[in-house]
């Protein structure tokens, strides 16, 4: 290794999400110094991850063939359609274990500042699939952010009296305190309370 490709790995490393410059030049001599551990088999890996992936053709979620494997899983042909914003929100929810659906993913949200409109995302694909795959509920599972409730107002538009339309719960999270949060989700918690 040249000192310019050490440094090329560096800037490269800066560049991924939770990485600044001096992040990436520790985690990089941390992965010099570990080359046989670490370096060699993370080079391999990213060798064939980048032969690999693909957006899944029906959902968008990411994996290694062209249509992914909860989309393959008959058992998760319930009805139910999870819509989110991100492959990154779907691998959380993913990691809860408790949505035995299928998803959608819209890879992003409307916002009028970035010129995101309905066409960039894949909100046409998702009405198609709600007739398709005869989707009796679809789930909103947006972020809490004006963006993200734009969205779900505009796809509620979309599919109004072809589907049974519901949302994630918001407000207070479970080990919240009052004190600490902010007036909005008080606002929301509020709103959506319910009987005990």
């Amino acid at each position: 290794m040249s000192s310019n490709d050490i440094d090329t790995l560096i800037e490269m490393m800066a560049k991924l999400p939770g990485l600044g410059p001096r992040s990436a030049r520790r985690a990089v001599l941390h992965l010099i110094r570990k080359r046989a551990l670490l370096l060699t088999p993370l080079a391999d890996a990213m060798q064939t991850v980048a032969a690999t992936a693909r957006e899944c053709l029906n959902c968008g979620n990411v994996g290694t063939s062209d249509i992914c494997e909860i989309c393959n899983d008959e058992k998760r042909a319930t009805g139910e359609l999870c819509v989110v914003e991100d492959v990154s929100d779907l691998w959380a929810m993913e990691r809860a274990n408790v949505f035995k659906g299928r998803y959608h993913v819209l890879g992003g949200t409307l916002s009028a500042l970035e010129g995101i409109g309905p066409e960039d995302l894949s909100i046409p694909k998702l009405v198609d699939r709600i007739t398709t795959e005869h989707i009796s509920e679809v789930i909103l599972a947006l972020n809490a952010t004006v963006d993200g409730q734009t969205t779900a107002h505009y796809i509620a538009d979309q599919v109004e009296d072809r589907v049974r339309l519901t949302s994630l719960a918001q407000g207070v999270p479970i080990g919240g305190e009052l004190d600490y949060l902010d007036e909005g989700t008080i606002s929301a918690a509020l709103t959506a309370r319910k009987a005990l």
